[in-house]
């Protein structure tokens, strides 16, 4: 008779991640105690962002042991929005910087409605 159970997976991976999660948000934690500015900041902060959120779906939502079609029909989409909003960011840019070299920077000032 097959048993009904789910998969086990060992506690020990388990506590890993989980101390290697808390490691990681120390880093996290150590972009502001330490100051970081600008590019840098931000950098940091997405880059721990995106390790804490690849361990956890990894491991905590089972995805490494899920057959590669899941895991492509999971990930493929929020990697593609990703990449589309990159792209509108990037086009957002050069049209902003194209309106500056053909018309110059704008010398409007908005005026309060309650003057």
């Amino acid at each position: 008779m097959a048993s009904s159970e789910g998969q086990q997976h060992p506690l020990g991976i388990y506590f890993w991640i989980w101390g290697l999660l808390f490691v990681v948000s120390f880093f996290s934690y150590m972009v502001d105690y330490l100051n970081f500015q600008g590019f840098w900041r931000w950098t940091l902060i997405l880059v721990f962002m995106f390790v804490k959120a690849g361990f956890i779906i990894a491991i905590f939502m089972h995805m490494t042991w899920e057959r590669r079609a899941l895991q492509l029909a999971i990930l493929v989409p929020p990697i593609a929005i990703c990449i589309f909003i990159a792209l509108m960011a990037l086009e957002g840019d050069y049209t902003f910087l194209t309106r500056i070299e053909f018309f110059g920077e704008s010398d409007f000032v908005p005026q309060s409605p309650h003057h």
